[in-house]
């Protein structure tokens, strides 16, 4: 779709919160960026605050992430610092979290990994030295010590040696036997007691600062467990190792850009907190509006690099807001922008119909001017003389219309040299037998000159280019239908569907039966095909009437459904004035040298014929040629407007929306200053 309709430039709402001795700052550095289409701005509320104390969260997060990151670097290693910390600080904050946890994710798994191991690795001594002690004498299993049944249960139990001694006498009513084990700081009690006592044991654990020692699910003997446990602790270090040197390794290779992800997170969190105490002072200024999607880490980047104290926020369009529309057309379509904009700015969530506007106008504008010399002569008058016309020719919008101009003379030029218009006939009725001998043409052809002599044939017989008009503009109308058509499909609208839909149908059927009504066939279908054609046609139009029905309701519905029907002949009998102008202007210019011509030999013949002759001759074809010009430009102009806009535009297109207008320095090589008179 981008070739014939466009979308605009996606926005953002940005809001810049700084203190308000910067905010001259703040604005002059978004001048210089020229991304911020300004908008009224609201008060400071507590969500602006609360935006600021959570970023100021994340990046303390971020921080801590590095920080644990960093642990494992060897002592006394110095940091050559290739890029400076502005390459992260000047980004959003979502973006350094992005880059933080991308780089911290895997590092921070293997840390997890190791702390599992050391965990593992202390709860395996543990157990180890518990073990020991409860093997001697005894054929107890590890499953011995951690046991459920549906009468009894055990435990391995471990409290402060402090509280146990001070407690431990009211555990004994609640267990049948207890067997206790001194460990360091620890008094470690194997416990068996009746499944109902299970809650109260549990309890006494909890109130008493005690915590029951994990325990493999194993039939292997305390004593074998002792031996076992040495092998797995072992293994235990080894894999340690190996991981610790891992997490070195990785920590090393990305040491630079830890570093500067720390400086850059630590300047984040201090102007962050600087900007805190502001809205807690509520000595803070507010500015907010549009910014393209694609211009909001640019311009994000500019205020921290050159403003440092403030706090930018961005967000996607609500569905309730109405951003300022910003087209984005490639350089050679934007001229035609201002075609669209005379219409109608489009709506932020419409179809840009600059590229079809662009190739309609300049292919009107060239088949209705048709002349080489009269194009080339165009873009002299827009280069030299249009300038001379306006206040300010350096603006914006005068630029853009001049291209505009040019690209539609250009299309005149091309025009002329397919169809060998060059004033109209005029170096063949003047130069025709210099050119003869020259060149090798035929001056018995009706356009000897031509490039393209079928193209030729077609402009310069009246009734082919009429048809050739007319079928220019059932194909240029019909697009503008089916942009409606598959607008009304993306909305769901049964209406649009439905008319366009019996309109298609009519007249993919209705033109063959026509012509056949007529006597005139398109194609050499039998009599029953085309009885068929009509009872398609009558369905066609029982859709129009239903969908008028539907959208305008059944008073207006009964009356209108036959304008929609009749419009669009209307509609197609308008492109014949392409026809009409292409042709008034090449008959113009073909009268004025036939008038020079007559003119000057109505003189008596000898001296006076070549002189006075002469002089009126030139001035005929000066006069003629520069009104025809003159007269032709604008006529074509106001017609190409005229089959954009009431036949094209109207079929489809609203308009209505904001031009997006940001604030930035305008930088001109050239400004007019006026005198004052």
């Amino acid at each position: 779709m981008g070739a014939i309709v466009n979308t605009p430039e996606p926005m953002s709402r940005m809001r810049v919160v700084t203190s308000r001795d910067l905010a001259g700052k703040v604005l002059k550095v978004l001048q210089q960026a020229g991304v911020l289409h300004a908008e009224e701005s609201t008060e400071l509320q507590s969500i602006d605050r609360e935006a600021i104390e959570k970023e100021r969260r994340l990046a303390s997060e971020l921080l801590s992430s590095i920080d644990d990151a960093l642990k494992y670097v060897p002592a006394d290693q110095v940091v050559q610092l290739k890029q400076d910390a502005d390459v992260y600080y000047i980004k959003p904050l979502d973006e350094i979290d992005k880059d933080t946890r991308k780089l911290c994710t895997k590092l921070a798994t293997m840390h997890q990994r190791a702390e599992k191991l050391e965990e593992q690795k202390a709860q395996l001594a543990e157990l180890k030295e518990v073990a020991v002690s409860l093997s001697q004498g005894t054929d107890l299993t590890l499953s011995d010590l951690h046991f459920d049944g549906a009468h009894l249960m055990s435990r391995l139990l471990a409290i402060p040696s402090e509280v146990y001694n001070a407690v431990g006498s009211q555990l004994s009513p609640k267990v049948l036997s207890e067997q206790t084990v001194q460990g360091g700081e620890s008094t470690y009690v194997y416990v068996i007691a009746r499944a109902d006592d299970k809650a109260a044991i549990e309890s006494f654990a909890a109130d008493n600062s005690g915590r029951f020692l994990p325990v493999p699910a194993e039939s292997t003997s305390l004593v074998e467990f002792t031996t076992k446990g040495d092998a797995e602790s072992s293994r235990i270090d080894v894999e340690l190792a190996k991981i610790r040197t891992d997490i070195e390794k990785e920590t090393l290779q990305n040491l630079e850009t830890l570093v500067l992800l720390r400086e850059a997170l630590g300047a984040e969190n201090e102007r962050l907190e600087v900007l805190e105490k502001a809205c807690e002072a509520r000595y803070v200024t507010l500015i907010e509006g549009w910014v393209p999607q694609a211009s909001v880490e640019t311009a994000t980047g500019d205020l921290r690099e050159n403003v440092g104290y403030v706090y930018v926020e961005s967000r996607d369009v609500r569905p309730d807001e109405e951003p300022p529309t910003k087209m984005r057309n490639v350089k050679a379509l934007r001229p035609f922008e201002v075609v669209v904009n005379l219409f109608g700015t489009p709506k932020y969530r419409e179809w840009d119909p600059t590229p079809i506007i662009a190739y309609s106008f300049a292919f009107f504008f060239g088949i209705m001017l048709g002349d080489a010399v009269y194009g080339a002569l165009l873009m002299v008058l827009t280069r030299y003389a249009l300038p001379k016309l306006v206040d300010d020719p350096d603006t914006d919008g005068f630029r853009l219309f001049r291209s505009l101009m040019y690209i539609s003379a250009g299309s005149a030029v091309l025009i002329g040299v397919l169809t060998g218009t060059y004033l109209g006939d005029f170096f063949v009725k003047f130069f025709g037998g210099v050119l003869a001998s020259v060149l090798p043409i035929d001056l018995a052809a009706p356009a000897p000159l031509a490039l393209a002599p079928a193209v030729a044939a077609v402009y310069l017989d009246t009734m082919t280019f009429i048809v050739v008009s007319l079928g220019i503009g059932l194909v240029h109308v019909n697009i503008g239908h089916v942009l409606m058509f598959i607008k009304g499909v993306r909305e769901k609208l049964l209406y649009i569907i439905l008319g366009r839909g019996g309109l298609f149908i009519l007249q993919i059927f209705g033109i063959p039966w026509i012509m056949h009504f007529i006597g005139s066939d398109l194609y050499p279908f039998a009599e029953s095909t085309y009885s068929i054609f009509l009872y398609i046609v009558l369905a066609s139009i029982l859709m129009i009437v239903v969908a008028s029905f539907l959208e305008k309701g059944p008073f207006l519905g009964s009356i209108f459904w036959i304008f929609d029907i009749t419009g669009i002949l209307g509609d197609v009998m308008s492109y014949a004035r392409l026809a009409g102008v292409g042709l008034a202007t090449y008959f113009l210019a073909y009268c004025f040298n036939m008038m020079s011509t007559l003119i000057a030999n109505m003189l008596p013949a000898g001296f006076i014929r070549i002189v006075l002759g002469t002089i009126i001759m030139v001035f005929i074809l000066l006069f003629g040629h520069i009104l025809n010009l003159v007269l032709s430009s604008i006529t074509c102009f106001v017609h190409s407007l005229r089959l954009c806009f009431v036949e094209f535009l109207f079929k489809f297109y609203e308009g209505g929306g904001r031009q997006y207008s940001p604030l930035r320095i305008r930088k001109r090589e050239m400004v007019t200053v006026k005198a004052k008179v």
